[in-house]
């Protein structure tokens, strides 16, 4: 009877136990707060606009919307994880080449993210929405922008506060 309950548990329990999908959407929903956070100081610091793709596979940073070769935001370390999914999202649409040193990090297998339009934080670190007219003082940006991480059953919810770009 023993043999049957730890064989019934083991089947049940062990797949959960020790699959990292759970894991891996927690660690990427850190890395998303992490490089949000960067992107408004990196604004804040060179006094320039730091634009936000999320595309619902990576999250980049880049100094234009058009995240091209010349306007990416290098990696705060100077590199990025080179994960396995960020090695495949985070490449040069011309070129096709992994940008090691760009501040961008793709979603990993098994972990969903929700895609939100491009916007940017300005010099004061207050976000806009990507097609507001530079420079402006009006944001269409909304109060509060909610992103989702999600994967194994678990979702994580990332938010954005319009008026000031605070990331919680």
């Amino acid at each position: 009877m023993v043999i049957v309950i730890v064989g019934i548990i083991g089947a049940v329990v062990a797949p959960r136990f020790f699959g990292r999908t759970t894991f891996d959407a927690s660690g990427y929903n850190n890395q998303l707060i992490a490089l949000l956070r960067y992107g408004q100081k990196l604004a804040i610091a060179q006094n320039r606009n730091v634009f936000v793709r999320l595309n619902g596979s990576s999250v980049a940073l880049c100094y234009n919307a058009t995240c091209t070769a010349g306007a990416r935001v290098l990696a705060p370390a100077g590199t990025n994880t080179a994960s396995a999914a960020t090695r495949l999202r985070c490449v040069d649409p011309n070129t096709n080449v992994y940008d090691a040193g760009w501040a961008c990090e793709g979603v990993p297998a098994g972990v969903t993210m929700t895609a939100a339009a491009t916007f940017y934080f300005d010099a004061a670190g207050t976000p806009f929405a990507g097609g507001d007219a530079q420079p402006t003082l009006v944001s269409t940006f909304p109060d509060r922008l909610s992103l989702s991480v999600s994967g194994a059953g678990v979702a994580l919810t990332t938010m954005i506060e319009g008026g000031t770009g605070y990331v919680r």
